[in-house]
């Protein structure tokens, strides 16, 4: 049985969470709640298999280590420190990243 990760979510995360509800909502409240749960699901996939996702192409560019997990248009992008995974942004895959999306 894999080992288990504790998943932490930056605050930076839970505002683009947010936003991403706020912009379906605008919409469709019924079509933001389901997304929102389809995205806490795959985030709780990440407590036992982090690793099975691939590092994101932008690392070489930022210097940093972060992989991605995707879901429809958006990017869950994280990182794992031990056995820790810090999911640090969750944004619409067209957006382009730079080190400063990574700030607190």
């Amino acid at each position: 049985m894999p080992a288990r990760y504790r998943v932490r979510i930056a605050r930076t995360a839970e505002r683009d969470i947010e936003e991403i509800w706020g912009f379906i909502a605008a919409d469709n409240f019924g079509a933001a709640d389901k997304f929102i749960q389809r995205l806490e699901s795959h985030i709780e996939t990440l407590e036992r298999f982090p690793e099975r996702c691939p590092p994101i192409a932008e690392n070489e560019l930022l210097g940093t280590h972060y992989r991605h997990l995707l879901l429809g248009n958006y990017r869950l992008i994280y990182r794992i420190a031990g056995k820790t995974v810090f999911v640090m942004r969750v944004i619409h895959g067209a957006r382009l990243l730079d080190a400063r999306m990574f700030e607190e």
